[in-house]
Formats: structure tokens, C-alpha cells, sequence
């Protein structure tokens, strides 16, 4: 027989039972939580693997609408679009970015035409899928010049809003790029375009899948830590975030995701503004070959999800939003 004194408060009691723990839960995923990247590729009726990526394929513009309609159907509320550009399109300067028959501009025409506003298009303003060297910016004895970058960022900016996009996300980490994107395309009539800024970006080794999609992994020469963030720090993320803020950024994110939870959860309680969270391509393909292989279950990646909900995130950029319904019901 147990004897002594025990609490008065049992916090088991409230686990006890399945319509206990829901009736009490405190954070839950639903599909508007969620943005689908899609990879785009050069060609017709073509759907094809990532050999990085279980599960993740790069689409022909001709598939697209397939793809955006199931995505609607799943009530997602937006998409992000990445272009595989082909290497003979690329050079040093990136100017295929500012073609506006290039593979985003086309696919931003093709899901407005036939879908109108049904669902929000995210688009990357940075230069990696277009240069011949890997870089986000233009370069000069193996430096990534800031404001002669910047300048093309612009362009590339309001192109992608003319074609209609609605969420211009610049993943480059220019100094001051928010800010004269911002002034932009406010002087040029689209002040109700929105800005989810790249504020904090790092460094990370966590990419390595996501440049084999689009093309930019074997042409990378160096590495980008002279631009993106240094994953040691984290006063600095609020530093980056606080200038983005005061730039005209609508929304922040935090990219990686689940190796920077303290940062998520930063940026939320200091700034309370909308934080998105990037579940980055090798936290994804770690999860997926590790399911694969049958070393973990599925309920991990419904675990790694609600992680970025409780440390603040308002919605998550993830590879499985296609397959959401099935991880979070």
C-alpha cells in the first residue's frame, strides 16, 4: 500500500483519456498552417523525381494546374514557386532572373489565370537559381557585392508583382534589400504586394537537397557565409529582424526550422509579427529516408511539425503540406 502525502493536483488526470488531452491541448495544426513548395522545370508533361527528396518532384509548367488544384483542394492557403533553370540559361549575372518568360513568371500567369485569387503565390527574389556560380548576388573577387545586388533585386521584385504574385519573399540577406523592394514597389502601384522577408536566414548545411532541386549545388563555388547568418548567433537574428521590421517586411522567417526553435520563439515574443518557419529540404529528407528505411514512423514528422507551433511559428513551409490531411487527421 502507497503511503504518504501526494498532491492534491494530478496533472495525469487531464491525459488520462483521448477526449481529455484534445479537450486541453494547447497548440494543433490545421492546412492553413501550411505553404507547399513547388519546383518548376523546363519542358512538357514531365514529373520528375528528386533523387535527394523522396516524394518531392519537379513539375513542367503544364502540370502545374494539376498540382494547384489538388493544393486547393487540400485548403492550403499558398504555394512557393522554385525554378530549376536550365545551365544554359545561367551566367554570371543571373539575368534570366529579369526574362519574364522564365519559368516562374509563367507559372505565376498560368495559376492566376485559371485559379484568380483561390490561393496565394509565394515567389524568391534571389539570384542562386539563375547564376552560373550559385551565389544570390552578383560577385567580385569571390564577394557577393550588397547594393549592386540589391539593384537587380528590384527588378526582379517588380517583375514577379506585374506577372501577379502576391508574397514577394527575398531569401537573398542583402543589407537594406526590404526597404528599397518596399520603396519599389510602392512608387510603382503595388503597395498591397506583401514582403515575407528571408530576415533570418542561416548558413545553415541543412540546404544541400533544395540546391540539388533547382540546380545550384554543383555550381556553388565556396560557400555563402560572407551573406547568410552565422548559426552560432542569435542576438543577431533579432538585430537582422528589428531592420526588416522597420523596412516595411510583413512577415519574418526563421530558416532553417527545427534546429533554430529558440529563434522562432525569439522573434515571436519580441516583435509579434507573423513568423513563418522553413522545414528546410534536409530536415525534410532526413525525416522521409528515415521513415523509408523504417527506422521511425510517420508520427515523427506530425511531431517535428507542432514543434515550430509551439515555439511560435504562424505557418510552416514544409515538402509533406501536399500530404497534410493524411499526417495531421
Amino acid at each position: 500500500m502507497i503511503t504518504g502525502k501526494y498532491p492534491s493536483l494530478r496533472l495525469r488526470r487531464s491525459r488520462k483519456n483521448d477526449w481529455s488531452r484534445r479537450l486541453v491541448e494547447e497548440n494543433n495544426l490545421t492546412p492553413n498552417d501550411f505553404i507547399l513548395p513547388i519546383f518548376l522545370i523546363d519542358g512538357n508533361n514531365k514529373k520528375q523525381s528528386i533523387k535527394s527528396m523522396p516524394d518531392v518532384f519537379r513539375y513542367s509548367l503544364d502540370k502545374i494546374s494539376f498540382v494547384i488544384d489538388k493544393a486547393i483542394k487540400n485548403k492550403l492557403p499558398m504555394v512557393a514557386l522554385f525554378p530549376h533553370t536550365e545551365k544554359k540559361k545561367k551566367n554570371l549575372l543571373g539575368t534570366e532572373a529579369l526574362n519574364e518568360n522564365n519559368l516562374v513568371c509563367k507559372a505565376i500567369q498560368i495559376i492566376k489565370k485559371r485559379f484568380k485569387n483561390e490561393i496565394g503565390i509565394m515567389c524568391d527574389v534571389a539570384l542562386d537559381p539563375y547564376t552560373s556560380h550559385g551565389h544570390d548576388g552578383l560577385i567580385k573577387s569571390n564577394y557577393v557585392l550588397n547594393d549592386e545586388t540589391i539593384k537587380v533585386l528590384i527588378d526582379q521584385s517588380l517583375l514577379q508583382a506585374q506577372m501577379g504574385c502576391d508574397v514577394l519573399a527575398p531569401s537573398d540577406m542583402m543589407d537594406g534589400r526590404i526597404g528599397e523592394i518596399r520603396k519599389n514597389l510602392d512608387s510603382n502601384g503595388y503597395n498591397m504586394t506583401q514582403i515575407l522577408s528571408y530576415a533570418v536566414k542561416y548558413a545553415s548545411n541543412f540546404y544541400g537537397p533544395f540546391r540539388d532541386a533547382v540546380g545550384s549545388k554543383k555550381l556553388l563555388k565556396g560557400d555563402k557565409k560572407n551573406y547568410q547568418m552565422d548559426f552560432r548567433n542569435n542576438d543577431e537574428a533579432l538585430r537582422e529582424v528589428t531592420l526588416d521590421i522597420k523596412e516595411g517586411a510583413d512577415m519574418v522567417m526563421v530558416k532553417p526550422g527545427l534546429p533554430y526553435l529558440d529563434i522562432i520563439k525569439s522573434v515571436k515574443e519580441n516583435f509579434k509579427i507573423p513568423v513563418i518557419a522553413y522545414q528546410v529540404s534536409g530536415e525534410y529528407s532526413l525525416l522521409s529516408n528515415g521513415i523509408n528505411k523504417g527506422l521511425v514512423n510517420k508520427d515523427v514528422i506530425l511531431e517535428n511539425l507542432i514543434s515550430f507551433k509551439r515555439a511560435g511559428a504562424n505557418a510552416i513551409i514544409t515538402y509533406y503540406a501536399d500530404r497534410i490531411n493524411n499526417i495531421i487527421s
